[in-house]
């Protein structure tokens, strides 16, 4: 015999009590109000009932261990009508289960040509990490773009990693922002960090915080870390997904702080264009004037930039935009 405790009502429930019938229509009460109906019930003399369903509108499949009677609803929880009970016909409920099935098995197939694919991906990341990780590499500079999973209505507050770029390694483990703007350069989404900003500065080694990051937010968009290796095959694992796509790696031969990385190409109208890293162009010059149209195109201003070796303000862009950059300027 088991017993279950609603944490909402703090009513103790008796899962050897069998509570609905197969066939019956029950309630899921979550963000909204979906009906289900049980199409087997199954009893363990450990654990009590357990009842299998599937959704009427959406059919897919679920299990429940209890529920509760309508009229009594509290929160999040499986219901059931007890005052005017529904029902099923038993052939409608097979069907049901026949299309949650179907969809289920798609779904696995679709699950298995996946993990194939994310399987050749990694192969290639591991054998390309092997030759890329120096040897005396303690740690990995990593740019992570954040998407911010939030709901402000229930104050869940969560943000998830949907890609990350190797930027270069590090022979230490110490964190330094430093080091973390003489890579970003190295990629066209984080080439704006490599301004000094102190806002960009997130120092958040307690206990709830988010670790020491550079970048503007934890929850939205790009962000430099520093991660420790510990052991390098387990690295390897780790990030053999990434490095499987040769677009997560932007590493540079030694790590600049945002440094051109070819001759700057004079233009007329009293602007250069330079390719400053493998992924990014900047542009130089008198932009006040256009600096709005800059902005426009996805540009970002940074006056810690450096054209032919001197520290030189301009804007810096990802390479896919120099063609748009051009017609801009009336460069082409």
């Amino acid at each position: 015999m088991a017993k279950i405790v609603n944490l909402s009502t703090g009513r103790v429930h008796d899962t050897d009590n069998q509570t609905v019938k197969e066939n019956q229509v029950v309630i899921l009460n979550h963000t909204i109000e979906s009906r289900w109906v049980v199409y087997k019930i199954e009893h363990d003399p450990r654990w009590g009932y357990t009842y299998h369903v599937v959704s009427i509108k959406d059919p897919r499949f679920d299990r429940a261990d209890n529920f509760e009677p309508w009229r009594e609803k509290f929160g999040i929880g499986w219901y059931y009508d007890d005052v005017t009970p529904e029902f099923m016909d038993a052939f409608e409920v097979a069907i049901l289960r026949q299309q949650a099935q179907q969809k289920a098995d798609a779904e696995a197939g679709a699950q298995r040509k996946e993990n194939e694919r994310r399987e050749q991906v990694k192969a290639v990341g591991r054998e390309r990490l092997k030759d890329l990780i120096p040897a005396n590499a303690q740690a990995v500079i990593v740019a992570c773009e954040r998407e911010d999973n939030s709901d402000p209505y229930t104050d869940y507050f969560s943000a998830s990693t949907v890609r990350r770029v190797i930027l270069g390694f590090s022979s230490h483990t110490q964190n330094n922002f430093q080091e973390m703007r003489g890579y970003a350069g190295n990629f066209g989404e984080t080439a704006y960090l490599t301004e000094k900003n102190k806002e960009y500065e997130h120092r958040e080694n307690y206990t709830g915080g988010h670790g020491y990051y550079l970048g503007e937010s934890k929850y939205r968009g790009w962000i430099i870390e520093k991660a420790r290796i510990y052991d390098r095959d387990r690295f390897i694992e780790e990030y053999a997904y990434t490095a499987g796509d040769e677009a997560n790696i932007c590493i540079k031969a030694t790590p600049q702080t945002a440094e051109a990385t070819e001759t700057a190409e004079p233009v007329t109208g009293g602007y250069t264009i330079v390719d400053y890293s493998e992924k990014s162009v900047a542009i130089f010059g008198d932009t006040k004037a256009i600096k709005e149209q800059l902005a426009a195109l996805g540009g970002r201003f940074n006056k810690y930039l450096t054209l032919n070796g001197s520290r030189c303000a301009g804007w810096i862009f990802q390479k896919s935009k120099e063609d748009d950059l051009r017609r801009l300027v009336n460069l082409n």
